[in-house]
């Protein structure tokens, strides 16, 4: 594998492990429950971000999905790709995603970054290669990451990037709470 390859996978690892993180400690009540009124919840970020990558590093490779993916099918019940089942377990919606890191790093090492991709769902530009698939997926991670940050931090406060590095500023929860008080007022000096 190449240093791009190496570089644009190393990124996705950190981001990747940035989502299962913002599930650790989290109750299975509160991993599932939605928290946005379109209905976010954590456990649910993570099987759309391990669908979209099984999706994106399958298909459109011309290579088979190793895990079914019901919930993307005609017929699927509403936005099931954003939420976990009865019978997908946090366990199972954790496999899943190191499934689809695994076809992806597969694919990254035995294709290459220039390998040709279709992409069906993006209609006449769903030409495309690997690469760009991956700096895509990178982008979209991130993304949901984000979301996961904000969600978790609605449930119990815990913020960050990983274990042993929130990159937030020192402060006591004092000093939080009077940050917020100040940016509320600024709001308010808007109504």
């Amino acid at each position: 594998m190449d240093a791009e390859a190496e570089m644009l996978l190393r990124y996705l690892h950190g981001l990747r492990e940035a989502m299962i993180w913002k599930l650790d400690g989290v109750t299975e009540h509160d991993a599932r429950r939605p928290l946005t009124p379109t209905g976010t919840n954590l456990l649910g970020l993570v099987k759309h971000v391990a669908s979209m990558e099984m999706g994106y590093f399958t298909a459109p490779l011309g290579r088979p999905s190793p895990v079914p993916m019901p919930w993307l099918e005609d017929g699927a019940a509403f936005n099931a790709d954003l939420f976990a089942t009865e019978e997908e377990s946090r366990d199972w919606v954790l496999d899943f995603y190191r499934t689809a890191w695994r076809t992806t790093d597969d694919a990254v090492a035995d294709l290459g970054l220039d390998a040709p991709a279709q992409v069906p769902w993006w209609g006449e530009n769903g030409r495309t290669t690997l690469g760009r698939l991956v700096v895509h997926l990178i982008v979209e991670t991130a993304r949901h990451a984000g979301h996961a940050d904000i969600l978790r931090e609605l449930l119990d406060g815990a913020v960050g990037m990983r274990p042993g590095n929130d990159n937030m500023p020192e402060a006591e929860i004092s000093d939080w709470h009077t940050h917020v008080e100040e940016l509320q007022r600024l709001a308010d000096e808007f109504l």
